[in-house]
């Protein structure tokens, strides 16, 4: 049956060789595949959970340092249940997509109240956690617990879209339902968690965005898209739409060897994050800082302005020094806290803050 279609139309999933395409993977797994990662050591699903949430929209080779100093801090569910949600951050900080820390503590939250402090081991009960998706869930079953189930995750998908030759955006709903209906064919009924590690591998090491190895691939024999020279063309790109730009100043006040920093709201973007002030690009940043936190303005200077990407923005910062030479009252609300250098590099800061703040530091 042809997988080929056009993009607004649902694709039929092939017949499959499910015995003999699984073999291949699990024989390639075992013997090209990742063995050393740190999570992979102990495979119990607190360790698999916290990098897969981790690798999410992440690359591996970021994704470790953060791992290791986020499992030294909270080594089991009960101590990250335990944590504020400002110490999470404080060790997501730099990693993006801060809501996935969040959604982390809560789901900890729920496992330690709700599940007797045990994770879940079944795919309905683990996808109802906080932050946790079917494919991510599948893959915590799977890689933790054994069991037999699909994942589809953006790797999973590009291996599948080129070996079958399925057409039209992976991430629109009737494409991705069949899919799902491809990888749960091919999912063996033993060594699933070596199966869907190697799914995983494939297509982070071979099977990859641009210039795939495929003549280190065991699928490439049957592969469609290899065969017929269609490999740079799967899966179809998402028709990319131009990403509007905003533009925001940021207060860097200094007094004396502390700066002050400001708390963000819980929802959107950098959500529970410490930042810099914003400002209206077009203000009089002195006035403003008297204005909103009582200080007495020694100077101001512009500083070099920065852009931040994200995935649907671009943002543009305009940051601005103003030395400050007295505060007047102590800031009482929580949002906002004088902290010196120090104490504010140990604070769950976004990345570009972080490097406001060090290329900036005196």
């Amino acid at each position: 049956m042809s997988t080929h279609t056009s993009p607004d139309h649902a694709v039929s999933a092939p017949h499959i060789d499910r015995g003999d395409f699984a073999r291949r993977v699990v024989a390639w797994q075992m013997q090209h595949g990742r063995h050393d990662l740190p999570w992979q050591r102990a495979r119990h699903a607190y360790a698999v959970w916290i990098s897969e949430v981790m690798l999410q929209q992440t690359q591996v080779a970021t994704v470790i340092p953060y791992y290791q100093r986020f499992m030294q801090r909270f080594p089991d569910i009960s101590t990250l249940a335990r944590a504020t949600v400002d110490e999470v951050l404080q060790h997501w900080s730099g990693l993006g997509y801060y809501s996935r820390a969040r959604n982390l503590h809560r789901a900890a939250v729920a496992i330690a109240t709700e599940h007797e402090g045990r994770f879940p081991s079944d795919v309905p009960s683990i996808a109802r956690l906080p932050g946790i998706g079917r494919s991510t869930a599948a893959a915590i079953a799977a890689l933790a617990f054994g069991e037999r189930c699909a994942i589809l995750d953006g790797n999973v998908k590009r291996v599948l879209c080129r070996h079958f030759a399925v057409s039209g955006d992976p991430s629109a709903s009737a494409v991705e339902r069949s899919l799902w209906t491809i990888a749960e064919q091919l999912v063996p009924a033993a060594e699933a968690h070596i199966y869907t590690q190697g799914m995983m591998d494939l297509g982070a090491t071979v099977c990859v965005r641009h210039r795939p190895a495929c003549e280190l691939c065991p699928l490439s024999s049957d592969c469609i898209a290899f065969r017929t020279g269609r490999v740079n063309e799967l899966p179809n790109a998402r028709k990319r739409l131009d990403r509007p730009e905003r533009s925001v100043a940021m207060l860097l006040l200094r007094h004396g060897d502390r700066l002050l920093l400001e708390k963000r709201p819980a929802q959107g973007i950098w959500g529970g994050l410490w930042s810099l002030p914003e400002a209206d690009i077009r203000a009089d940043m002195r006035a403003e800082s008297v204005r909103r936190f009582a200080v007495d303005v020694e100077a101001v200077s512009a500083l070099p302005a920065l852009n931040h990407g994200f995935t649907h923005f671009s943002l543009r910062i305009e940051p601005w020094q103003v030395r400050v030479s007295a505060v007047h009252t102590q800031a009482r609300e929580p949002s906002i806290s004088w902290l010196t250098v120090e104490q504010a590099r140990d604070s769950a800061l976004p990345a570009p803050i972080r490097k406001i703040l060090s290329t900036h530091e005196g």
